[in-house]
């Protein structure tokens, strides 16, 4: 299925107003965004047993109303022992299906694109909330982990069982069979958590990745695993829908460089991935194991790398707040979609304002009909003030 523009901005483009590039469409295999804004994942902690509620469909609903082209979730789980918190979200079982359809048929009805990012936390579950610190659940609240190899996140958190091949195998059917409940759930892209030290990142880095198997020694068995979760995701979701891959495209100076993300790209792209969300950090907790300059649009960087040197179209992300700032990124070909997360929280109604500031006098044909007639209406009333 093809999703397009709200009426309101189908009627903009038949008056011919020009748009910035960050309000032009973006076509992904079948599936047409409505511009190149997208809601980047951010946990929030309220989901009781995997179970999104109320909270979900309001939070969720908030950024379709503010037009983002891609609403997307926060990490959801693939089992309940892949989760990072007990309040995180999962898709592993038809009553999550159900409350999932619930939220995806109302982002739809706003024209915009519901996706769902799939994760696993790996040996960075079984923790208390970032308000709480993060530390480790007591013994009593917890569940066994598993990790590339048996070394802890950190001092003081639980030792992860290291997997067997055989479990590495059932590991990516959860994935697999999370997808398919990702379409009866109604998304029309599904992202892989391949970022911040979970599950899968953590098979990458050599710093957490000691195993001498096939899923370890160097950079192409460390690639292994999350190369194959992507390709028996994208056997079964369905062709015209895409497929993302969130990535830390640098986690350590002597460990995940961008250089071997350049690589990954390549072969992500082989698997049928069709673009690179561009993150950094999270191996040895909430910042870099290596450390980072960080300025307005830092990461910028890694999705221009991934863009320009593997050929594989890419999401920046990063300390991008301002509608200028975004649309510089797109003109000068650094990254096909920008994702914002925590100025999104701040401004749930950020592409609707950037609009503003980039389109001037036709900004109002992108938002919700229902707020742009009231808006206009106000305007002109404004206007007729100040001529007095």
């Amino acid at each position: 299925m093809t999703l397009i523009l709200s009426m309101a901005s189908e009627t903009c483009i038949e008056k011919n107003c020009e748009h910035p590039m960050l309000w032009t469409q973006y076509r992904i295999r079948g599936v047409t965004l409505p511009n190149r804004i997208v809601l980047s994942p951010m946990v929030q902690y309220k989901a009781q047993h995997g179970t999104p509620g109320d909270f979900h469909l309001v939070h969720l609903g908030q950024f379709a109303l503010g037009r983002f082209g891609v609403v997307m979730t926060e990490a959801t789980a693939v089992e309940a022992n892949g989760r990072i918190t007990h309040q995180c979200t999962g898709l592993w079982n038809d009553e999550h299906v159900a409350a999932w359809k619930r939220i995806t048929t109302f982002i739809r009805d706003q024209h915009c694109i519901p996706a769902i990012q799939l994760a696993h936390a790996g040996r960075k579950g079984a923790t208390k909330t970032a308000f709480e610190g993060g530390i480790p659940y007591d013994p009593d609240l917890a569940w066994p982990l598993v990790g590339p190899t048996a070394k802890a996140f950190a001092v003081g958190h639980q030792t992860p069982h290291e997997l067997s091949i055989d479990q590495i195998n059932d590991l990516i059917e959860l994935f697999v069979t999370a997808a398919k409940r990702a379409e009866a759930a109604g998304f029309e892209i599904i992202e892989i958590h391949g970022a911040h030290g979970y599950l899968l990142a953590s098979f990458l880095s050599p710093h957490s990745n000691f195993r001498s198997d096939a899923y370890g020694r160097d950079r192409a068995g460390r690639m292994r695993f999350p190369l194959e979760v992507c390709r028996a995701v994208r056997a079964v979701w369905p062709n015209h829908k895409p497929l993302f891959f969130r990535i830390s495209a640098l986690d350590g100076s002597d460990g995940w460089v961008l250089e071997d993300t350049v690589v990954m790209a390549k072969e992500l792209k082989a698997c049928g991935v069709d673009m690179i969300d561009c993150s950094s950090g999270g191996l040895a907790g909430s910042i870099m194991s290596g450390p980072i300059k960080r300025y307005p649009g830092f990461q910028v960087p890694f999705a221009s790398a991934v863009r320009n040197q593997a050929g594989m179209p890419s999401i920046a992300v990063g300390l991008i707040t301002d509608a200028h700032q975004a649309e510089s990124i797109l003109q000068a070909g650094d990254a096909d979609l920008i994702a914002i997360g925590r100025q999104a929280l701040d401004d749930p109604h950020w592409p609707l304002h950037a609009a503003s500031m980039l389109m001037k006098d036709h900004a109002y044909c992108v938002w919700p009909e229902e707020y742009g007639w009231w808006l206009n209406k106000r305007d002109q009333a404004l206007q007729q003030l100040y001529r007095v």
